[in-house]
């Protein structure tokens, strides 16, 4: 019998849980970019002091998940395209240099890791949760992320994460046609994988990811509300 994969139970502070809870709550896509936060309303809800909700706040803000307006409050980040841009290409590069550094270990239960995360994700778009499609999503990219085995790679993913949760997430919702086609984003990907070819697994995690950004980008624009005209002749 072995145990590696049993992990201890950890006690939380009641800040950690509230950052927890209000996370999930952003990335379900319950409220949208751009809503405004009510700390009151907020602090009854979760039961928690107003001290112990901003410091939450703060938190979150500094994961790139919301954002203070001065003398308003808080709202949920919004998205430019030029924030798009730098999410993809930063996450195109990380998650491509562990496409190829997971492919050249040869590990097998590297493999075997991706293959079970892969199925995971095709479970959940059979099943048609975007909730869960999206966590799926981001937990396949994740254990690639892992797979590379280079510490420094996963700590600068880690700065970003969960902005590319928000970015899968959005995506998912507005860009993706359906579960097919966030299935078959994924394909060139997995086929690289599976011939164990790190060239092409690099290839295909950045093709991947620029996809997605340009067609998001590309959703944004179309979708963004025009500044009033305040001309007056």
């Amino acid at each position: 019998m072995t145990l590696k994969n049993l992990r201890p139970v950890t006690r939380q502070s009641t800040e950690a849980i509230v950052i927890d809870n209000l996370r999930s709550f952003i990335l379900s896509g319950e409220i949208g970019p751009g809503d405004r936060l009510t700390e009151a309303a907020m602090s009854e809800q979760l039961g928690v002091s107003r001290a112990t909700l901003r410091m939450a706040l703060h938190r979150l803000a500094g994961e790139g998940l919301i954002e203070q307006i001065p003398y308003t409050g808080w709202q949920v980040a919004r998205l430019s395209t030029k924030d798009i841009w730098e999410i993809w290409t930063l996450r195109g590069a990380l998650e491509s240099l562990a496409s190829r550094l997971a492919v050249s270990r040869r590990d097998e239960a590297v493999f075997a890791a991706i293959e079970e995360a892969y199925a995971e994700l095709e479970a959940a778009c059979a099943r048609g949760n975007m909730r869960a499609i999206s966590a799926a999503d981001f937990a396949l990219h994740q254990v690639i992320i892992d797979g590379a085995d280079n510490a420094r790679l996963a700590a600068q993913y880690r700065v970003v994460e969960q902005q590319v949760r928000v970015f899968i997430a959005t995506s998912n919702l507005h860009v993706a046609t359906g579960p097919e086609d966030i299935i078959a984003q994924h394909e060139p990907l997995i086929v690289a994988f599976r011939a164990r070819d790190a060239k092409a697994a690099a290839d295909a995690a950045w093709a991947h990811d620029q996809s997605e950004g340009e067609r998001l980008i590309a959703w944004l624009m179309a979708n963004e509300t025009p500044p009033a005209n305040t001309h007056k002749g």
